[in-house]
């Protein structure tokens, strides 16, 4: 069956993990999308450990369901030849500052005179009326600026860390994927396209903040910004007697069923800290500390059995390791072996979505630099001899160096 995006053609114009993220979502949906790389290619090209030079994991995870072009986009014929892109696309992703777009001759205005119909999504560090509208952003810039690190030593940390995976990134790609799909919605309810502009900054903000107002959500404030429970020292997996087990205790009937199953109901029915959701609240430090102190005598085993037995949310707390071995991923083909044509055998995350009837997937493996050159060039019109031109020029490059080795 057709997949939901078919038929619609995006330029990415974008590199490291926040726009690639938000593109390989839109091309696992069925975009055709056009990866256009510098000479030098994606820097995540070079992370991490790899069996050919430019493909290393970082990459293969987030260039999946893409054709790969190089253009120098600083030389004319390189520019020349991405708005014979524009002038097919339904859409042009970028993650570059709009200032370099702009000295690139890139800007919405000089797109949109080639094409009016464009949806020009712009994923940007922060909102260009804002004064840090020219300020550099990275992932772990922007945890630090929406108090990630601090919410860390709020909640017990003894100092402030960053949240150990992408999240800025891969979040705010998110948006990206959604806005554009949206777009797309509206330009077919319309016939207009636009631009639309996605600031890690401000999505992050929101994204911490609509947690965390507290108090604050009141004008005139009344009390903190802070949501306890989230900020709690002892909201964490539990320590039992042999490792640790994540426990989620929230509604009256958790609460009831867990000291029954361990014969205190007592406890529950006399303490009024545990009378309802109000009082655990305000007091939810020291319940924790009593769940806490609990389950350290006994066994994780034991207690994963007990407290399923009693419809209790449960769950392991995995290693990297153990979560690829997971027999819940297993058994819903979560990972997937693939064979990479130049990279061989490769174990790929599958995308997650279930749907009846136009199953988004991988299109295709992740390109090598420039993999597709030649094939996008056709197909936007160029004759042999043009596109010889620009392979000698070192304008653009062909599939046969992009092959490794």
């Amino acid at each position: 069956m057709p997949m939901p995006l078919q038929g619609v053609r995006i330029i990415d114009l974008t590199s490291v993990l926040m726009g690639p993220y938000a593109t390989q979502i839109l091309g696992d949906m069925g975009a055709d999308i056009i990866k256009v790389e510098s000479p030098s290619g994606d820097t995540t090209r070079l992370i991490g450990p790899m069996r050919n030079p430019g493909m290393g994991p970082t990459f293969l995870n987030a260039n999946r369901s893409k054709r790969s072009i190089m253009l120098d986009l600083k030389k004319p014929e390189g520019r020349a030849a991405l708005m014979r892109l524009v002038e097919s696309a339904d859409v042009l992703i970028c993650n570059v500052r709009p200032k370099a777009m702009a000295r690139l001759g890139l800007s919405y205005e000089e797109v949109n005179a080639i094409n009016a119909k464009i949806i020009y999504v712009g994923l940007v560090g922060f909102g260009q009326s804002g004064p840090y509208a020219d300020k550099p952003a990275y992932d772990d810039l922007i945890q630090g600026a929406v108090a990630l690190p601090t919410l860390s030593t709020m909640a017990g940390s003894d100092v402030p860390r960053y949240v150990p995976t992408t999240i800025a990134d891969r979040t705010v790609g998110l948006h990206g994927a959604i806005a554009t799909v949206a777009a797309l919605l509206h330009r077919a309810n319309t016939g207009r396209g636009q631009q639309i502009e996605i600031p890690m900054f401000e999505t992050m903000a929101g994204y911490v903040l609509a947690d965390h107002m507290g108090g604050r959500s009141f004008e005139p404030s009344i009390g903190a910004p802070g949501y306890q429970r989230l900020l709690a020292p002892d909201r964490r997996p539990f320590r039992t007697s042999d490792g640790y087990i994540c426990v989620v205790i929230y509604t009256d009937g958790h609460w009831r069923n867990f000291f029954k199953s361990i014969g205190q109901s007592e406890t529950f029915e006399k303490d009024e800290r545990f009378a309802n959701l109000s009082s655990r609240s305000a007091n939810i430090g020291s319940l924790y500390k009593v769940v806490a102190d609990i389950l350290l005598t006994r066994t994780s085993a034991e207690w994963l059995a007990l407290l399923e037995s009693a419809d209790i949310p449960v769950m392991p707390l995995h290693t990297l390791e153990s979560l690829m071995e997971d027999p819940h991923l297993r058994a819903v083909a979560f990972f997937k072996n693939n064979e990479h044509p130049s990279e061989g055998s490769i174990h790929s995350i599958s995308t997650p979505w279930r749907w009846s009837d136009s199953q988004p997937g991988e299109t295709r493996p992740a390109p090598r630099i420039g993999q597709h050159s030649v094939e996008i060039l056709r197909n936007i019109g160029y004759d042999e001899e043009q596109i010889r031109v620009l392979i000698e020029n070192r304008i653009t490059q062909d599939d046969c160096a992009a092959q490794p080795g």
